[in-house]
């Protein structure tokens, strides 16, 4: 590899990680995905300049029909498929890798020479990794989907059977690293690892989604990482790092946030039934003996309006109506009132890492309104009215009152400190984890029934002439 060649790289690298630290801040995040961007361009240049693997015109058409599919994509899809979509993404970067890996082994093999120790530990990795990546994102899509059931679906001896797989894939690998070369065993051994991200990702419920995603996208770095160094493209390696790590590191952010360890959210089968036991079934009962307290579209607006201060809790229900716009023009009539309006973010509220951030992005709020978890919750207790739309788990008072209940010890959105509730949600029924929601039926606590997108119109109507 020529000299200018390796600078380009190196120079690649560097707005890699330049524009990884800007999307760290919402205020910088869209000028560090251009400088990302700059990044890959050089790397993918450099790349077609040194390895002439296709001709010109098939590297022209392949760009095109990828822009296109992409410009479509980001038009297309609505806010709430985005999360299916990052999992659609994930997996064809693990696809890719997997597609590389095995083209490198058979263009290899074909030379009837034994591949080296390094070559064939790194392409096994790479199918193994990707191959896992592909099948378990795609299966993390279905279920946000709704093609197969978003919950966590067992079954008997589900763990032995994935250790005995795992244990049979790495003896494939190693007996195809120093042995002789078997074409049909490496094609189980493919076979086995879709096999494999199929049984891993089945089932994890719903509610560990935001953390599967981002596991998943780590993944497909690390797969990236390994088809580097099978191809020795040093660009590859330094991207495919730099996505594993970050992936890793917004995993464990993630598992935090749910207070579950990473081992936990894989193997603990969270949200395969509804019930958290005996104890969790007698609260719920004499909670719900108690009844829940409905509020006029009119009554909520008198509340909203002559407030002091406001926090909105935004939650996938406020994705599934597209009502982002419409909170926005809410929160502003509020402010013109003299009325303090911030948002409080839970970090798995939704269906992907970051959702309710990029859903309010979409409508222009402003990002020095949006508040982590930490730096909200000491403000509900001065609150006034907390608005509650679509959001459910994140604001269940169970995982800090009732140590039976699957989400104890979760950390939540302190939304019951509050002088006043309103909660904007279609029905009653419980969130993705399938745990009965102990807010509803605190005293302070207003049910506002109905669309998120309708209901949020009609506030706005009553406001403005309040």
């Amino acid at each position: 590899m020529s000299g200018w060649m390796q600078l380009a790289y190196l120079l690649a690298a560097v707005l890699f990680i330049v524009g990884l630290k800007r999307l760290s801040h919402p205020a910088t995040a869209r000028r560090g995905n251009t400088i990302s961007a700059v990044g890959m361009l050089i790397a993918i240049v450099t790349t077609l300049l040194d390895q002439q693997i296709l001709s010109v015109e098939l590297i022209v058409l392949g760009g095109v029909l990828g822009s296109g599919a992409g410009l479509w994509m980001a038009r297309a899809v609505p806010m709430t498929a985005m999360p299916q979509m990052v999992g659609i993404l994930n997996g064809f970067g693990g696809g890719a890798s997997l597609l590389v890996a095995a083209a490198e082994w058979h263009r290899l093999v074909q030379t009837g020479e034994q591949l080296p120790v390094d070559i064939a530990v790194t392409i096994y990795a790479s199918t193994l990794i990707g191959a896992v990546t592909f099948s378990g994102s795609m299966i993390a899509a279905a279920k946000l989907q709704e093609l197969v059931p978003g919950r966590a679906v067992g079954f008997p001896g589900q763990h032995p059977i994935n250790l005995m797989l795992v244990v049979a894939l790495l003896a494939a690998g190693i007996y195809l690293t120093v042995g002789p070369d078997h074409p049909e065993l490496f094609l189980a051994l493919n076979a086995g690892a879709l096999l494999l991200g199929i049984l891993l990702v089945i089932p994890i419920g719903g509610a560990d989604m935001p953390v599967v995603i981002s596991l998943l996208n780590s993944y497909s770095g690390l797969a990236a990482a390994s088809t580097g160094f099978v191809i020795r493209n040093p660009g590859l390696i330094i991207t495919g790092a730099l996505v594993g790590a970050s992936g890793i590191i917004l995993t464990q952010i993630m598992c935090k946030a749910m207070n579950r360890s990473l081992l936990n959210v894989l193997f603990g089968g969270f949200g395969a039934a509804a019930s958290g036991g005996a104890g969790t079934d007698a609260r719920t009962a004499a909670l719900t003996a108690r009844g829940v307290r409905e509020v006029t579209v009119e009554d909520a607006a008198l509340l909203l309006a002559f407030a002091r201060s406001v926090i909105i809790i935004p939650g996938y229900g406020l994705a599934v109506s597209q009502g982002q716009h419409q909170v926005r023009e809410l929160a502003d009539l509020l402010e013109k009132r003299g009325v303090s309006v911030k948002y409080g973010i839970h970090p798995v509220a939704g269906r992907m890492p970051g959702h309710m951030n990029v859903l309010l992005a979409e409508a222009n709020v402003s990002y020095d309104k949006l508040f982590d978890m930490e730096q909200i919750n000491p403000e509900f207790a001065h609150t006034d009215v907390a608005l509650v739309i679509g959001a459910n788990d994140v604001v269940n008072p169970a995982a800090r009152n009732t140590p039976s209940s699957p989400l104890f010890g979760m950390p939540i959105l302190a939304v019951d400190q509050a002088a006043n509730v309103v909660v904007m949600k279609r029905s009653m029924n419980p969130g993705f984890a399938g745990v009965e929601n102990e807010l509803f039926y605190d005293r302070k606590t207003a049910m506002l029934f109905g669309n998120a997108k309708d209901s949020l119109l009609r506030l706005i109507a009553e406001v403005k002439t309040a």
